[in-house]
């Protein structure tokens, strides 16, 4: 249904299109086919941010929301659900129990439900992995999320269905394959995952009618811009995020396109893999954890490239007939977010979230260990 009306309307309709970098209508110029929209790291203010980016990610028609991980903050309240003191809010008292057993459903409830009918991908983040939470806690809570029928046909598909629930997955929609993976755990990617991912990457080089694949996780892989917040915070994750870079090089070095989609950072940056440590084999990649953490100063090596702090919004991927996808950042502003919760929370809370929810220490370089 998406990709009909793409192709019937998408130029008249969607003002995205009239944008530079889109092509016009000439002749043999890439279509778009469907959009979708991700981003991460929605603990702390997630309540109150998720709802705004939810109602912009509607009037996008998207065929999809995915969310990359960092539901709730786990090791503390989150400000949404225990307001800081300071602001002095009247509130029900709130134990640590009641905390840890409602910081799920309080996610799904007010962070997932405003989305409605829309498909929602989950990814897992490293607080949804802290004690006293684990992946079969995880599971048992959102289980469903990684059993809807978009995966489960996929696996059906791969005949893949040897195993129960697990926390990554795929799924292939117009030509392009996206796959979810799981570095939630000491930053790496574990034995059982790497063998997934080799025959599925296998796969997509095989696969004439695969144009694009695109990789979402929680943690950048290493030698992103975001170095001290990634796969390089362990040296199994250097060695599996290296090889899993390899690997969708091979395919970008084939004909594919390769797109590579993280959060974990609470910034927004392009072109994260444009870096000394990689020199001329650039995956195009993105880091958005965008919706609702605290914001994190912007690392010094940015350069020149798109970056911005202190926003919450997501990515917007329009993807092309020619199997390209153009991304935009889309921001919710501070007004956006009281028009969508007035009344539901207390304006200084909004206003908290607003101008407040940001940790103000720069960021020291860190290097992977064996650079290119």
């Amino acid at each position: 249904m998406h990709s009909l009306r793409w192709a019937a309307l998408a130029w008249v309709l969607s003002p995205v299109f009239s944008q530079p970098g889109f092509c016009q209508a000439a002749a043999g110029a890439p279509t778009p086919v469907f959009r979708f929209a991700v981003s991460g790291d929605s603990r702390n203010c997630g309540d109150v941010v998720m709802p705004a980016i939810a109602a912009a990610v509607h009037q996008e028609d998207p065929a999809f929301y995915w969310h990359l991980g960092d539901y709730r903050a786990i090791y503390d309240f989150d400000e949404d659900m225990v307001a800081p003191a300071a602001l002095q809010v009247k509130q029900p008292h709130m134990t640590i129990s009641d905390y840890l057993a409602g910081a799920w459903p309080d996610f799904i409830k007010n962070q997932l439900s405003p989305f409605g009918d829309l498909e929602v991908f989950l990814g897992v983040g490293n607080h949804e992995m802290i004690p006293p939470k684990d992946r079969n806690a995880f599971l048992l809570q959102f289980g469903p999320y990684f059993d809807q029928p978009a995966i489960r046909v996929q696996r059906a598909q791969d005949h893949d269905l040897g195993e129960g629930l697990r926390t990554y997955y795929h799924w292939v929609k117009d030509g392009v394959d996206f796959l979810t993976l799981d570095n939630a755990t000491d930053s790496t990617f574990d034995s059982r995952q790497m063998d997934w991912i080799r025959a599925r990457l296998d796969a997509d080089g095989k696969d004439a009618g695969i144009k694009t694949v695109v990789v979402g996780m929680h943690e950048a892989l290493p030698g992103s811009v975001g170095l001290s917040h990634s796969m390089c915070d362990s040296g199994e994750g250097i060695a599996t995020g290296r090889e899993v870079y390899e690997l969708l090089w091979s395919l970008q070095a084939a004909g594919k396109h390769v797109y590579v989609l993280a959060s974990h950072s609470h910034f927004v940056a392009e072109d994260v893999y444009r870096t000394p440590y990689w020199g001329d084999h650039v995956l195009p990649g993105w880091i958005v954890g965008t919706a609702g953490a605290v914001r994190y100063r912007l690392p010094a090596e940015m350069g020149t490239r798109f970056a911005r702090t202190d926003v919450y919004g997501y990515l917007l991927g329009t993807v092309m007939s020619d199997g390209s996808i153009h991304f935009d950042f889309k921001e919710v502003s501070a007004e956006d977010l009281q028009r969508v919760n007035g009344g539901k929370y207390p304006d200084a809370v909004v206003g908290w979230c607003s101008s407040a929810n940001k940790d103000e220490r720069v960021p020291k370089p860190v290097a992977c260990v064996g650079v290119h």
